[in-house]
């Protein structure tokens, strides 16, 4: 999968409007009312993430998980970023 120019990130971004982008990356910080909530919301993640075959790198911190999602083998962004931010963003 081909990496995102510049103005498709940018058409890209406007279908997630949570999410950020960082250099090579978007980002986004998900909060829960305690941590095990946090969890559950990871482990849904993860179920979509390995059906997608495409994995975020996950931070989390008691109540607050951030994903950070790019196409390691392209470079940078691609479409496969965007359609797991969006998936995730319906959960």
């Amino acid at each position: 999968m081909a990496k995102l120019t510049t103005a498709q990130i940018k058409e890209e971004l406007a279908s997630v409007p949570h999410w950020k982008k960082s250099s090579r990356t978007i980002t986004r910080t998900f909060e829960f009312k305690d941590f095990p909530a946090a969890i559950k919301f990871v482990n849904a993640v993860a179920r979509i993430a390995e059906k997608a075959w495409h994995h975020p790198d996950i931070d989390i911190r008691w109540n607050k998980v951030t994903l950070t999602l790019s196409t390691h083998d392209e470079g940078g962004l691609t479409e496969k970023d965007f359609a797991l931010a969006r998936q995730v963003d319906r959960l």
